[in-house]
């Protein structure tokens, strides 16, 4: 079952090698089928490194098995978004055909205040939809978008966690939305790399509890994957 949690940045990398040892065996998530209306990006960043001989797909993820992004949604009130590798855990054996699990997380940070302050002090964030698309790299110049996935993200998480017609309250004691296993399906066989493109709608409170002051905006990540040759 997807469980609900992630906290503030300064503990991302403890928390995911936990999430990673207790999600392996968890079942993948639910998937509804809604397109997300389209807006204008309020962040864009893509992670950046440098190609190799052994990593020529520019991708930050398969040097590090997880990468962490981080959109401003407000003055001081972010939204964090985790990936990280499942299994494979080793990223240099993604290959065209063989199994690519990945998990994320999505989580909201409002830092005017203490990460323990009563919800009513914090800037509410509602996550409303979710979608990833995909753009392969491949040897012969092409590009496919082999990968998708649209959800409603109160539809993959437990019925108790916090919500409205918003969507899923991500700032919470509960913690955000977790993805723990996603399966990328088999690739072109002269894939070298794969860039996942995250959508989310988000509904942002201009002030702490004052309902009147939402807003809604679209973020957006890109998370470059590198493909490997099948051994």
């Amino acid at each position: 079952m997807v469980s609900s949690v992630f906290p503030r940045p300064a503990r991302r990398a403890a928390l995911i090698a936990a999430i990673l040892a207790a999600t392996l065996a968890a079942s993948g998530c639910a998937q509804v089928r809604e397109m997300i209306a389209g807006d204008e990006p309020a962040t864009v960043a893509t992670p950046t490194s440098s190609p190799t001989p052994e990593i020529p797909f520019d991708s930050e993820f398969s040097y590090e098995g997880s990468v962490s992004l981080s959109s401003s949604v407000g003055d001081e009130l972010e939204i964090d978004l985790d990936v990280w590798a499942v299994d494979p855990r080793r990223t240099m054996e993604w290959s065209p055909t063989g199994e690519k699990v990945f998990g994320f997380a999505v989580n909201a940070v409002d830092n005017r205040v203490s990460e323990r302050a009563v919800l009513t002090d914090k800037r509410r964030v509602y996550l409303s939809q979710i979608s990833i698309t995909s753009a392969t790299a491949q040897e012969s110049g092409s590009s496919t978008s082999p990968f998708q996935f649209m959800a409603d993200p109160r539809t993959l998480v437990p019925s108790d966690t916090l919500r409205s017609d918003r969507g899923l309250l991500l700032n919470t004691f509960q913690g955000g939305l977790l993805v723990p296993e996603t399966p990328i399906q088999q690739l072109p066989a002269d894939t070298i790399g794969i860039t996942l493109n995250f959508a989310l709608t988000v509904w942002v409170e201009g002030a702490a509890n004052d309902d009147a002051s939402f807003s809604q905006q679209t973020v957006y990540q890109s998370v470059p994957v590198a493909i490997f040759a099948e051994e």
